[in-house]
This record gives structure tokens, C-alpha cells and sequence, in this order.
């Protein structure tokens, strides 16, 4: 059984400047912020002895820079897959959700009601969206039976994966975490996804002696 398993560790890319004003990111390019190029320093540590056979990323920057510091203790290069991007928002990236209900409510409340076939102008609806990003991460899981494999994407990707993993309906509310930077363990057979561990952010909860260290000497 297990050579047919492949272990999959999946993170959603550290935080962004558009995460702290609740800016609709989608597929525009946006870069980690102080604070998410720390989230993905201490996640590079967390993950450092996983023995990863492959790290696959999202090519938006913000997943990149991520997965650069989970490939680093591995020796891996990074294969980047546009089908793990996020969900294409079309009209409404750029915008936060504030504004979004104002400028659009019919469609803002299709949006909140989880429509599977409402898009927003030239995006992608959210059956469109599971059926790509879900396909995407099976197609990279299948080529690595009985080996640990890194997902470094969005949080929307993860939504769709935990929905997967879990059985759980797309229009059903969410209840679980997707925070930035977080580990997210899944198995995967030739029967699809299995949850293993969700939203392990404890490599996020305190800083390091050294980090700190290094502050207390510049600040001198």
C-alpha cells in the first residue's frame, strides 16, 4: 500500500500586503511582505528533514518566493504549474471585499453565497476553479508514488484540497483554517486525496533565539 501513497505537504505562500487589507489578490502578481518572507523562512526550517522528492509551485511571485525557501533544505529546484494559480477573480482583483459589495452587490452576494457557476467578468467560476486546481495537484501527485512531495500555492487551492481530502461539498461554509504559511499534510492514492493534518502553524507561534538575536544586534 504504501508505495502507492504519495505524501503531500501543501502551504499556502506567505502573507502579502493585499492579505492585511483584504484585497482580492487572485492571479495578479503580488510579493510577500516583511512579514510573509519571515512566515516562509520559519517554514523552510519546519520542513527542512522531509526529504521532499519535489517542490511544485504556483508561478505567481508570491508562491514562488515561498516555495524557494521550502526547496532550499532540499536541494530540489522548484517546477512551477499554472494550474495551481488561484482563482481567477477577473473584475473583482484589485479590490477589497468592502468595496466589491459596493461596486457590484448582485454579483458580491453570488460570490458570498458560493455560486458554482457565478464568475466574475473574465474570471472563473468556482466549479471551474476545484475542477482545475484539484486536477493540477492530482496530475503532480499521481508521477510520485511512495514519496513526500511539496504544494506551495493559495488559499484558495487549499480550500479545494481540504474539500477534496475531506468529501466535503464546494458550496458547503468553511469551518477550517487556511492561514499563510501554514503546513497542510494530505495523502494521495489512485483514489484521490486524504486529509492526514491540517493548519500545523506552530513553526509561526514564537521566534527563533537567533532571529532574535540578530534584531537585538542591529538595533545596537
Amino acid at each position: 500500500m504504501h508505495e502507492h501513497l504519495t505524501r503531500i505537504i501543501a502551504i499556502r505562500h506567505g502573507e502579502t500586503a493585499w492579505n492585511v487589507d483584504t484585497r482580492i489578490q487572485g492571479q495578479l502578481d503580488i510579493p510577500l511582505n516583511e512579514r510573509g518572507r519571515w512566515q516562509a523562512r520559519r517554514l523552510a526550517g519546519a520542513v527542512a528533514d522531509e526529504g521532499f522528492a519535489a517542490v511544485y509551485s504556483s508561478d505567481l511571485a508570491r508562491a514562488v518566493e515561498t516555495a524557494q525557501a521550502v526547496a532550499q533544505g532540499s536541494g530540489r529546484e522548484i517546477v512551477t504549474d499554472r494550474g495551481l494559480r488561484e482563482r481567477h477573480f477577473g473584475e473583482f482583483e484589485g479590490f477589497t471585499w468592502r468595496e466589491i459589495e459596493a461596486r457590484w452587490p448582485a454579483e458580491s452576494e453570488r460570490w458570498r453565497k458560493r455560486d458554482l457557476d457565478f464568475a466574475p467578468a473574465g474570471g472563473e467560476t468556482l466549479r471551474q476553479f476545484y475542477e482545475r486546481s484539484v486536477a493540477a495537484a492530482s496530475r503532480l501527485a499521481a508521477a510520485h508514488p511512495g514519496e513526500t512531495i511539496a504544494f506551495v500555492a493559495h488559499g484558495g487551492v487549499m480550500d479545494c484540497l481540504y474539500r477534496a481530502a475531506s468529501r466535503i461539498d464546494l458550496q458547503a461554509p468553511r469551518s477550517w483554517q487556511l492561514g499563510n504559511a501554514s503546513i497542510n499534510r494530505l495523502l494521495f492514492t489512485p483514489e484521490g486525496f486524504m486529509l492526514v493534518g491540517w493548519s500545523d502553524s506552530a513553526h509561526l507561534d514564537v521566534e527563533s533565539l537567533d532571529e532574535s538575536a540578530d534584531r537585538v544586534g542591529s538595533a545596537a
